[in-house]
C-alpha cells in the first residue's frame, strides 16, 4: 500500500503540473468567466439608449452632443483595444479582464452621479476601456484554451453577450421606474453585474493555473508565459499586408456603426413614431436577443463552411429589410423591424468567428483581433455622431435611415470578401 505521505505527494504534484481535474476546474472557472464577462460588455451601452432622452433632459444635450455620446463607445474600443495585446503580454489576458471587468464597475457606478456631461463621458469612457480590452482579448483566449472548440465557444460567448445586451435594453426602464423614475439608479445598478464578473478571473491574475499542454514544473516564469496565449513570441507578421486583414476589419466597422447606431437611436426612433418608451425599450430588448439564440447557431454553422459570405449576405438582406420598414412603417411594423435588425445585428458574432478562423496561431489571432476590431471600431466611429447630426437638422429620420441603408452593402461586399478561406499568417508572414 502506498504511504499516505507519497500519496499527498504525487497529488502535490499532480496538481503542480495540471493533472486533468485541475485542468477540468480550470476550464469550468474559465468558461464562467468568459460568460460572465460577455454579459458585461453591452449593458453599459443599451442601457443608456433605453434612457437617452432622461439623460439629454438630465444634463441638457443637445441631439448633437447625444450624437456624440452615442459615439463614444467606438472612439474607446479604437484607441484602448489596440493596447490589449501589449497589456496581455506583459500582465497575461486573465489578468487584463479582471482589471476590465473593474473598469466597467467603476466607470458605471460613478457615471451618473460625477456631475454634467463631461463627467458623464470620462466615467463612461472608463468603463468603456474595460470593455474593449476584453472585446479583444476573448477570441484570444477561446483560440488559446478551446481550440477545437472555437465555434462553439464563441457562440456561447456571443450569445452571452447578447443575453446582456438585451437584458439591459429590456429592464432598466421597468428597474427605473421602480426606482421612482431616478435615471441615475437605473444606471448605476448594472454595476453589480460586473462585479460578479470580477471574481473568476482573480484566480488568473498572477497566472497560476497554466493551460492543457504546458509544463509548470520547469520554471514559475515560463510556466507562466506558456499559460497566457499572448505571451507567447508573437509571429513575424505584418498585419497591414493583408488584404483578409483590412477586409475584416472594415467588415467590423461597419457592422459596428450599424449595432451602435441601433443600440444608441432605435429606441429613440420607436419613440418619435408614438410607441410608449417602455415598448420601445422592449423592442430594442428584442433585437438584442435575437442574438441570444442566433449567436450560438451562426459561429457553430460559419466554422464548418469554407467560405463564409453567404452568412453575410443574408444577414445584410435581413438589415436592408428592416431599415425599409423602418422608413416606410415604423410603429405599424414594429416587431418585425426588430427581428430583421435582430438577425443583421449577428454580424457581431461572425465577425468574431472570423478573427478566429483566419489566423492559424494564438499570437495570429491576438495580433488580428486588435487589429480589425481596433481600425473596425475607429471606422465606426463617425456613424452614430452624423445620426444624430442628420436626425437634428432634418428634424426627421428619414436622413439618418438612408444612411443606415447606403452603409450596409459596402459591408456585404468587404464581408464576403473576409469570409474567404486565407490566413494572414499566409499573407503577412515574412
Amino acid at each position: 500500500m502506498t504511504p499516505p505521505t507519497v500519496r499527498s505527494s504525487a497529488a502535490h504534484d499532480a496538481g503542480k503540473r495540471g493533472g486533468p481535474s485541475t485542468h477540468a476546474w480550470t476550464k469550468r472557472l474559465l468558461v464562467l468567466g468568459i460568460v460572465l464577462s460577455a454579459l458585461n460588455l453591452r449593458p453599459a451601452i443599451t442601457s443608456l439608449g433605453a434612457l437617452l432622452e432622461e439623460v439629454r433632459d438630465g444634463l441638457g444635450m443637445s441631439g448633437s452632443v447625444a450624437g456624440l455620446l452615442t459615439s463614444v463607445p467606438p472612439l474607446c474600443f479604437a484607441l484602448f483595444g489596440v493596447m490589449a495585446p501589449r497589456l496581455a503580454r506583459r500582465f497575461g489576458p486573465g489578468a487584463v479582464v479582471c482589471a476590465g471587468m473593474v473598469a466597467i464597475a467603476t466607470g458605471l457606478l460613478i457615471r451618473p452621479y460625477a456631475g454634467g456631461t463631461a463627467g458623464f463621458l470620462a466615467a463612461s469612457a472608463l468603463a468603456l476601456m474595460g470593455i474593449a480590452v476584453s472585446n479583444v482579448l476573448m477570441p484570444v483566449i477561446v483560440k488559446h484554451w478551446f481550440p477545437d472548440r472555437v465555434g462553439s465557444m464563441t457562440g456561447l460567448y456571443s450569445m452571452a453577450l447578447a443575453l446582456g445586451t438585451s437584458l439591459a435594453a429590456a429592464v432598466t426602464v421597468p428597474l427605473t421606474d421602480a426606482l421612482g423614475g431616478n435615471w441615475q439608479s437605473g444606471l448605476a445598478l448594472w454595476a453589480g453585474l460586473a462585479v460578479a464578473a470580477i471574481l473568476p478571473w482573480l484566480p488568473f491574475v498572477r497566472g497560476r493555473v497554466s493551460a492543457p499542454g504546458t509544463e509548470p514544473e520547469r520554471e514559475e516564469t515560463q510556466a507562466s508565459a506558456s499559460a497566457d496565449p499572448a505571451r507567447e513570441e508573437a509571429p513575424r507578421l505584418r498585419i497591414t499586408r493583408s488584404r483578409t486583414a483590412w477586409a475584416l476589419a472594415v467588415f467590423f466597422g461597419l457592422q459596428a456603426t450599424a449595432a451602435y447606431i441601433t443600440m444608441g437611436w432605435m429606441a429613440q426612433i420607436f419613440r418619435d413614431a408614438g410607441v410608449p418608451a417602455g415598448t420601445a425599450g422592449l423592442l430594442l430588448a428584442v433585437t438584442m436577443a435575437m442574438g441570444i439564440p442566433l449567436a450560438f447557431v451562426i459561429p457553430r454553422l460559419a466554422t464548418r463552411l469554407p467560405h463564409q459570405g453567404p452568412i453575410v449576405l443574408a444577414l445584410g438582406v435581413c438589415g436592408l429589410a428592416g431599415y425599409a420598414g423602418l422608413y416606410l412603417a415604423p410603429a405599424a411594423g414594429a416587431w418585425a423591424w426588430a427581428l430583421l435588425l435582430g438577425v443583421a445585428n449577428c454580424a457581431f458574432p461572425l465577425a468574431l468567428t472570423m478573427v478566429g478562423m483566419r489566423a492559424r496561431t494564438g499570437p495570429g489571432v491576438a495580433q488580428l483581433s486588435a487589429f480589425a476590431q481596433s481600425t473596425g471600431y475607429l471606422i465606426s466611429i463617425p456613424g452614430p455622431l452624423l445620426v444624430g447630426v442628420l436626425y437634428q437638422h432634418s428634424g426627421g429620420w428619414g436622413l439618418p435611415i438612408a444612411l443606415m441603408s447606403a452603409l450596409m452593402i459596402p459591408q456585404m461586399v468587404v464581408g464576403f470578401l473576409a469570409g474567404r478561406d486565407r490566413t494572414v499568417e499566409a499573407e503577412a508572414g515574412r
